[in-house]
């Protein structure tokens, strides 16, 4: 990444001075590929802090043409109609670390430097390349100054966000701020920023590094379910935490991880409402309980040992029980039925999946309870990475699902381009304006509302 490093290097410099810039050559200029990396995986340094496996050797080396594809943005353009495809928006890869870095002096000025290369260099292709802003999540308002950057001086209508952020714990250690829930801060600003840009936010990060049961030895290991459950805990929290009600326009993606996370977490959700949500949590308080019926009961089917005991056990089934302030946890989210948890996410969210994931089928055929559910997948694959390493070969390989029975082809048009028009139009109906997409999205979103 040797011309981005020199626009971040120049950019830091710009903003913060030559100190700044000289902070940032200090970390090694980011060794953010898949190329260099700790190979000794019992050296202090990794096993004192439980350092998990990164990505490494993750792009295919075969073919020198497909490797400066992923690089050069004119080469990509110019193959599109071999790849079969019409518009591609293209997310980052290995600027992606910026968003986790916990020097906050460092952490936004370094995606904006990469935010300015990136329109630069994509500015010539906006008819068939949409590149994404890096938008970094560590506090609500180095968020929402790069998302205002970033759409209305860059001209960017993609934004990528991070999926958590850390915090220091007293005792020891970090958690996860995944924004909805327990957070410090207040993030509707966020929220705000996104609706009021017309950009739905998009995320893309995982627990593969701060997973408690993470390798410092296995890449595989730590990369199977790692994006899955990022998005499992930030999508349960924004929907728990009433993100998903208070901003209505909004949609909500999560590349990478698949879409049967989503089904087992809708269904999740569903029922522990149906057993745990304010119309039946009273049934749960151990203050209700008949006491006096139990040790009736007792005393007639209870052992020797039992009876002789009566007294201590009604003591232990009469004790006094803790009571959270808030008693119904899904309060935020202002639930009424089920109906309010499943059309929400279903329609709202919306999943990245690979080209060869033989889950996406699922999607279209589910059942919560009685109800039937459609999620919404979108193909979002890796190509240039290891799982995806030739990119003319990726639609094809999406296409088997239709050519095996799996999925028909309303199914994959929705798969392959009428779900990414509902996630990014349906916020912003003229997201395709000046595309070569543009009547076919009109097509799909006809004359909605951005809140529809």
């Amino acid at each position: 990444m040797p011309l981005v490093d020199d626009e971040i290097l120049s950019y830091l410099e710009e903003s913060g001075g030559p100190e700044l810039r000289e902070r940032y050559r200090q970390r090694a200029l980011w060794n953010l590929d898949t190329v260099q990396f700790q190979a000794d995986r019992r050296h202090p340094d990794v096993v004192d802090n439980w350092r998990g496996m990164p990505s490494w050797w993750g792009n295919p080396v075969d073919d020198a043409r497909e490797r400066a594809t992923a690089h050069l943005p004119r080469l990509l353009y110019e193959r599109l109609d071999e790849l079969g495809v019409d518009l591609m928006l293209a997310y980052p890869s290995w600027t992606l670390g910026f968003l986790m870095d916990a020097d906050a002096t460092l952490r936004a000025p370094a995606c904006r430097a990469v935010n300015r290369h990136t329109a630069a260099l994509f500015r010539p292709y906006l008819d068939r390349l949409r590149p994404a802003a890096l938008i970094p999540m560590e506090t609500p308002e180095e968020a929402v100054a790069e998302i205002d950057y970033a759409v209305r001086t860059l001209g960017y209508r993609l934004v990528l966000l991070a999926g958590f952020a850390t915090r220091p714990v007293a005792a020891s250690g970090y958690r996860l701020d995944v924004f909805g829930i327990d957070s410090e801060f207040d993030y509707d600003p966020v929220w705000e920023a996104c609706t009021r840009n017309r950009v739905a936010p998009v995320f893309h990060s995982s627990l593969q590094y701060n997973h408690p049961a993470r390798s410092v030895s296995n890449y595989v290991y730590n990369h199977i379910g790692g994006i899955a459950h990022a998005h499992e805990a930030l999508a349960k929290a924004l929907f728990m935490g009433g993100v998903y009600r208070r901003f209505p326009a909004l949609r909500f993606g999560y590349l990478e991880g698949g879409v049967m996370w989503g089904a087992s977490l809708l269904a999740d959700m569903v029922g522990h409402w149906e057993k745990r949500g304010a119309h039946a949590i009273g049934t749960l308080d151990p203050s209700n309980l008949d006491v006096a019926a139990v040790m009736a009961l007792l005393k007639v089917y209870g052992d020797d040992d039992m009876r002789a005991n009566a007294g201590r056990i009604e003591e232990h089934l009469s004790r006094r029980p803790g009571r959270p302030a808030q008693l119904d946890e899904f309060a935020a989210a202002h639930l009424s039925s089920a109906e309010d948890i499943v059309l929400p996410f279903a329609e709202r969210s919306f999943f990245g999946c690979e080209a060869d994931d033989p889950l996406v089928p699922l999607a279209f055929d589910l059942r919560v309870g009685h109800v039937p559910v459609t999620l919404r997948p979108l193909l979002g694959t890796d190509v240039s990475h290891w799982d995806a390493p030739v990119m003319n070969e990726v639609l094809p390989e999406a296409y088997e699902a239709v050519e095996d029975g799996r999925m028909d082809a309303g199914q994959f048009e929705a798969f392959a381009f009428s779900n990414a028009v509902r996630l990014h139009g349906g916020v912003n109906p003229s997201f395709f304006d000046g595309t070569v997409c543009e009547r076919e999205a009109r097509a799909v979103l006809g004359p909605l509302s951005p809140a529809v």
